[in-house]
């Protein structure tokens, strides 16, 4: 079904071929290393610095628990106006449910930012941020920027980036995204899938294969091959939004005249061009997917690479429900049951969903009502909820029969909307299994609050199995070999919805306009410079393999106080951590009366023994794990730590650019460490860190106080760019923009 090529292959006469097998000159091998889609459309976005690429891009999104927190940064950094095509959308926070009248409050001020700024402003329930970007904004050989992590248009030739919020804010002010020479990795694709297999089982099938070795980290993936042909745009669509979950920086697809129809289907016609990877063209590895074996997949709690084909997994039910109660027993503290889910040899489900980005789309809500066709959900506690991607998209099921048809099936259809994405809509019962067509399914992101005594599990599937399962009551069955006519109405796009409700006002700022702003909106507070030397204190210890973003700052009901530094800051390691707020917040404390009175408080001293530091240190908080980062593109996981005095990172590796990126821009150094031996109360000192930053250093050595024994530690820094050692040294993204330009 997939199979890896982990060293450098070709792409040659139609196929794939290690590079070992295919006797190329040196000169072929540098011509074919530029014969790739991608490397084309980096060379036309920026240029080239040892290694370092720098980039700028065609347009930038954002959505409501992000654009706030950006436009109030680069306010404070001397925003004038957006250089670039902005769109600000309304689908997280768009249900207005939690803190009163804060969310509208942060809608309202989106829409007088684009006013004042010049962007474009899509209203809540309108459209998902990623569909709205594939039918009005992107195009081939474009270079899009978003502040979320499925920022993927690489189905329509657009390489897509997401990234932090401060990333976004280098954009608007005419700076550049910075990062190495990122390896390009073939995706191979053959054969054609079969009746009942979906796009989410193709991605589920190539993220199980990618994830756990960290292949694909960082590198751009670069669908190519015969298989395309058979793919409907849906389809590719719903396969390249789930690339972001093997960790990839991008992606990008081979273009067709199906990638033109549907751009000129969306009044873009404009903005179609033939793509096609030279033969030969060279890439760093290669990942070969044979669409023909590709069978429904699941992806069980708690993670996307969670991965097994649905018949595996319902051979042996128990056996795999009991790893994951053991995992569940651990988040929760206490006991979580799923293997009550398996009754007579069967497994029933108490939930299902199709959402969002991934699986909102017309040709999965078609086909899942055509599984349905003449069968209901039942009457009993199991339910299906349908979020369409956009208006548009509802607008033409709408007219094609086939809301109708699912509301006389059971299935309850919604506007457009992200929450079950991230744990703001359809939160399961405790001990529930939910299944669902959304992009990922970590801990507690579906809303459980294991602190409180609940916690559900989720499931990823595809919109196929999961209306095959609402078609037989919620017993957990693959549409493979279901019965049903696999034909619905084609799409048809009304771009007057957009035209008669979307703000369009990029590049037309209006300098007169006034920001609105609510009771629940604040500033960033003030954040000092590094220091020539650092004091840190360990305020948590995190001993899980991998940290995700959800559990630095906690997703679901936290998102409504995202426009409030200090409000967002006390969900901080909530779910892993009840007592690092309380740790952070002290060590804060403890540096303000450092700065005030000029030495360190006793509270301080008495536990660095016979230690002092030098003058110039800086004191602040450090969270210690082995892998965090994982996910979200949500910079509130670093800003978070900076807002409660944190002044650096140490584990082993990052599990994306992302969070490096997030924390570089709000001056938290990304100490790396071979062996993160830490306890929370240890101090790590480190003399002439900004001598270290500023010489380009890789490795410092650390004098670690631990209950009055001391001991040298070697710590590693990442290779940073120059704007990267003086955002450090600055303090944050903010203070180098106020002082450093």
């Amino acid at each position: 079904m997939v199979k890896l090529i982990k060293s450098g292959a070709y792409y040659l006469e139609g196929k794939i071929v290690k590079e070992a097998h295919a006797f190329m000159t040196s000169e072929k091998k540098e011509k074919a290393v530029n014969g790739t889609i991608a490397r084309s459309i980096l060379r036309a976005h920026g240029t080239e610095q040892d290694g370092t690429l720098k980039l700028k891009f065609d347009e930038l999104t954002s959505h409501d628990i992000t654009y706030v927190g950006i436009i109030q940064t680069a306010k404070a950094s001397g925003l004038e106006k957006f250089p670039v095509p902005y769109t600000l959308t309304n689908c997280h926070n768009s249900l207005c449910a939690v803190g009163g009248t804060i969310n509208e409050d942060d809608h309202l001020f989106g829409l007088s930012a684009a006013k004042k700024y010049g962007g474009n402003y899509v209203p809540a329930h309108l459209a998902v941020i990623h569909q709205y970007m594939r039918e009005c904004a992107a195009g081939c050989g474009k270079m899009i920027l978003g502040s979320d992590s499925h920022t993927r248009y690489g189905a329509l030739g657009t390489l897509a980036v997401g990234e932090g919020g401060g990333e976004i804010v280098k954009q608007l002010l005419g700076q550049t995204y910075d990062v190495a020479r990122p390896e390009i990795v073939a995706v191979y694709l053959k054969g054609k899938l079969r009746k009942g297999v979906g796009p989410q089982d193709v991605a589920l099938a190539l993220i199980g294969a990618t994830f756990k070795s960290g292949f694909l980290k960082n590198k751009i993936l670069e669908f190519i091959g015969p298989g395309i042909a058979s793919l409907s745009m849906d389809y590719r669509i719903g396969i390249d939004v789930m690339t972001t979950e093997t960790t990839c920086l991008s992606s990008v697809w081979e273009t067709d005249e199906k990638t033109h129809e549907y751009l000129r289907a969306h009044g873009r016609e404009g903005d179609y061009k033939k793509l096609t990877a030279a033969q030969p063209a060279y890439y760093d590895g290669a990942v070969t997917i044979d669409l023909s074996r590709v069978e429904p997949m699941i992806a069980l709690p708690f993670h996307p690479s969670n991965v097994y084909t649905l018949k595996d997994f319902l051979s042996r039910p128990e056996e795999l429900l009991r790893k994951v109660e053991e995992q569940g027993a651990k988040i929760k503290g206490g006991e979580f049951n799923l293997v009550d889910k398996i009754k007579d040899g069967k497994v029933y489900v108490d939930q299902a969903v199709i959402a969002g980005c991934a699986g909102g789309g017309y040709e999965n809500i078609c086909e899942a009502a055509e599984i349905l066709r003449d069968k209901n959900i039942g009457a009993d506690a199991f339910t299906l909820s349908v979020y369409p991607a956009s208006q548009p998209v509802y607008k033409c099921l709408a007219e094609g029969g086939y809301l109708s048809m699912l509301a006389e099936q059971g299935a309850i259809v919604k506007t457009a909307f992200c929450g079950p994405c991230f744990g703001a809509g359809d939160v399961p019962a405790n001990n529930c299994l939910s299944i669902r067509h959304t992009t990922r399914n970590f801990e507690n992101r579906e809303g459980s609050k294991p602190a409180d005594g609940q916690l559900a599990a989720v499931a990823l599937m595809d919109a196929r199995s999961i209306a095959a399962t609402a078609a037989n009551g919620g017993v957990l069955t693959s549409a493979l070999g279901f019965d049903y006519a696999k034909r619905f109405k084609k799409y048809k796009f009304d771009g007057k919805i957009y035209a008669n409700r979307v703000y369009h006002g990029a590049l037309a700022p209006d300098s007169s306009a006034q920001l609105v702003y609510g009771p629940n909106i604040a500033d960033w507070p003030e954040q000092i410079a590094l220091g020539k030397h650092l004091l840190m204190k360990v305020a948590s210890v995190l001993t899980d393999p991998v940290t995700t973003t959800d559990e630095l700052i906690p997703s679901g009901e936290t998102s409504s106080y995202r426009s409030n530094p200090e409000k967002l800051s006390q969900f901080a390691l909530s779910r892993k951590d009840p007592e690092y707020v309380a740790r952070a917040k002290a060590v804060r404390e403890e540096e303000r009366i450092r700065r005030e009175s000029g030495s360190l408080p006793a509270s301080v001293t008495a536990g660095l023994k016979d230690f002092t530091p030098a003058e110039g240190t800086v004191y602040g908080s450090v969270v210690v794990s082995n892998k965090p980062g994982d996910g979200s593109a949500r910079e509130q996981a670093a800003s978070c730590q900076r807002v409660l005095g944190g002044v650096a990172n140490i584990c082993k590796e990052y599990a994306t650019k992302r969070y490096l990126s997030n924390l570089i821009n709000w001056g938290i150094v990304p100490f790396l460490c071979a062996k993160p031996d830490f306890k929370t109360g240890d101090y790590l000192y480190v003399a002439d860190l900004a001598g270290a930053i500023k010489g380009g250093e890789t490795r410092v050595v650390a004098k670690v106080i631990s209950k009055g024994k001391t001991r040298d530690v070697v710590l590693e820094l990442p290779v940073l760019t120059k704007e990267e050692k003086e955002i450090l040294l600055s303090g944050c993204l903010i203070n180098y923009n106020r002082v450093g330009r």
